[in-house]
């Protein structure tokens, strides 16, 4: 049920609670006061054309490479994934055409913050008709041309204070580059007005450990310092909780707490059917950190880090020595990797093969490696000489395959590599309907279920006000990877999951239901549904994916699957 207008429906157990209702994008809940972070600062209404356009252009230049020194400072400390962001977003800052339309607008009668903003906007409105990558940008712009703003005005920069205590932090959207700065140790949890299950957001906030609720519509007019509940799991938001609840919900975690303490080791059933428990990762301290975790190794590995900031391509060697670093911390354990997404969608200087009418439908992942073989090559070098060195068992899988003949060109590129084992990503639905064929050609798949739910959906992935049809509890969604488990199956090969669903307990149990066979998320996600499998059989587990297939909504067999599942576990989650 939608919260409406003014902070949504009242709760009968306490006459002071107020019910919000948003999109769970990292589970765990959490209890604290709201802290609302500051709204952009705007141009102000009144401002005056410049009265020297060219002395006005330099100041708006300062303030974007202000901005830029400021991120880029905050990167030095920062973890691997928050530093590329980080970095990605200075570069934004720093953008000659973006500065050079600022101009532009100052010359045609614009005031110095309002050329600004409407630059911004007019890039927004660029990056939003590509789609994909520069689409994923357009927060982190807007947080740019907001800073930048500030810095003319001589005003604070948006974003949240400084935290005095452990608080909930509210805010119309949070930029990657805030995001990626939180401070866990008081930070409880996050709401958003805006986002989606995929948004930087929502990943970080997992990657964390930081339950997060995002599509609250009310976010922003709940008054700091007001006491909230949320759960990252339900997406639901309490506004002045009753005190029990709180109570009952705080139990409730540390019985979760003491359950995820013992039960440790590989992933299987309760019946003994092994599932295997992999960790996603983005670069080297990424590795650093699941590596100490109790996982059995590394389900996704995404390299763009490697190339996305390169004006030239990565040399060999330099290549080897991030992937070693990557690869140390799983010696003996598996590490899949997936070999460069990149394309239209995902520019690089050094390969871009000009403009598409659209990037998420064109040469991207294993269609640019098709394009430039020497790129692919470089990297295959690369990984050879590394897996070596480290006694990392690698297993290396393409992007975007379609058909059985774009794996059985992959997989000869691997062996000629001298990798022993290759695999591709089933994110695409004709590779999904096909997967006896295309798997027959290598050595095991990945569901990428976020792009899968999206093609499958026809919804934009970076399309907030469409995260219902991209939920990967839908019916269609849950048919294509029914589809693909069955071709495997056929076909005699293993078939995980790394998409963000994998995290979910319950429907990681529907899943292996399904016949996946491995499954890799965020690290902090692993516990829970290692704990999920060993409460259910395997049989239990077909008989929970035979409930959500024959649910005629996302909610439905979500609420089918809960349902069914053992008392024990629907008590801790």
């Amino acid at each position: 049920m939608s919260s409406g207008s003014h902070l949504g429906e009242a709760r009968a157990e306490h006459p002071d609670a107020v019910v919000l209702h948003g999109l769970g994008v990292s589970p765990g809940s959490a209890y604290g006061p709201i802290v609302q972070a500051a709204a952009p600062v705007e141009p102000p209404a009144d401002e005056p054309a410049a009265e020297d356009p060219a002395a006005a252009s330099e100041t708006a230049i300062a303030s974007f490479m202000h901005v830029a020194d400021t991120l880029d400072a905050k990167a030095l400390s920062a973890e691997t994934t928050a530093r590329d962001i980080l970095k990605a977003t200075a570069m934004i800052a720093r953008d000659r055409s973006l500065h050079r339309e600022v101009t532009k607008r100052l010359n045609a009668g614009s005031g110095p913050t309002r050329a600004i903003a409407e630059a911004i906007e007019e890039f927004a409105a660029r990056f939003e008709a590509l789609g994909g990558y520069f689409a994923e940008r357009v927060t982190d712009l807007r947080d740019v041309g907001a800073r930048a703003i500030a810095e003319v005005l001589g005003e604070p920069a948006p974003g949240l204070p400084t935290l005095i205590e452990p608080s909930i932090v509210a805010a119309d959207d949070l930029a990657p580059a805030e995001t990626a700065t939180l401070d866990r140790s008081l930070v409880l949890g996050i709401v958003t007005r805006h986002g989606g299950l995929t948004s930087h957001t929502a990943i970080l906030a997992a990657q964390m450990g930081i339950p997060a609720v995002v599509q609250v519509h009310d976010a922003t007019t709940i008054p700091a310092g007001t006491p909230v509940s949320i759960d990252g799991g339900s997406g639901e938001v309490v506004v002045r909780p009753d005190p029990a609840a709180v109570e009952a919900a705080r139990e409730r975690r540390e019985r979760l707490a003491a359950a995820l303490a013992e039960v440790t080791g590989p992933g299987e059933t309760a019946d003994g059917h092994r599932v295997a428990l992999l960790a996603n990762i983005g670069g080297v301290e990424d590795a650093e950190l699941a590596g100490a975790e109790d996982v059995e190794g590394v389900g996704l590995f995404r390299t763009e880090f490697v190339f996305l900031s390169a004006v030239a391509a990565p040399t060999v060697e330099e290549q080897t020595e991030i992937y070693r670093k990557v690869f140390a911390p799983f010696s003996g354990r598996r590490v899949v990797v997936r070999t460069l997404d990149a394309g239209a969608d995902k520019p690089l200087a050094f390969a871009d093969l000009g403009p598409e009418e659209n990037p998420a439908l064109g040469r991207r992942g294993l269609r640019l490696s098709q394009a430039r073989p020497d790129v692919l090559d470089a990297q295959l070098q690369a990984l050879g000489a590394a897996s070596a060195e480290t006694g990392a068992d690698v297993r290396v899988m393409a992007p975007m395959v379609s058909t059985a003949a774009e794996a059985r060109w992959f997989a000869e590129q691997v062996r000629a590599a001298g990798l022993a084992t290759a695999g591709v990503m089933i994110e695409v639905p004709a590779a999904a309907l096909r997967a006896r064929q295309v798997l027959e050609a290598v050595d095991f798949g990945s569901l990428g279920t976020n792009d899968l739910a999206q093609y499958t959906m026809a919804a934009d992935r970076m399309e907030g006000e469409l995260s219902e049809l991209l939920d990967p509890w839908q019916p269609a969604v849950l048919d294509v990877i029914a589809a693909a488990a069955a071709g495997a199956s056929q076909a005699g090969r293993p078939l995980g999951v790394c998409g963000e669903s994998a995290g979910d307990p319950l429907l990681a149990l529907v899943l292996v239901g399904l016949g996946v066979t491995s499954l890799s998320m965020a690290p902090s996600k692993v516990g829970a549904v290692r704990l999920a499998l060993r409460t259910h059989s395997q049989a239990d587990c077909r008989a929970l994916a035979d409930a959500a297939l024959e649910a005629e909504s996302p909610e439905a067999a979500r609420e089918a699957v809960r349902a069914a599942v053992a008392p024990a576990l629907a008590d801790l989650l």
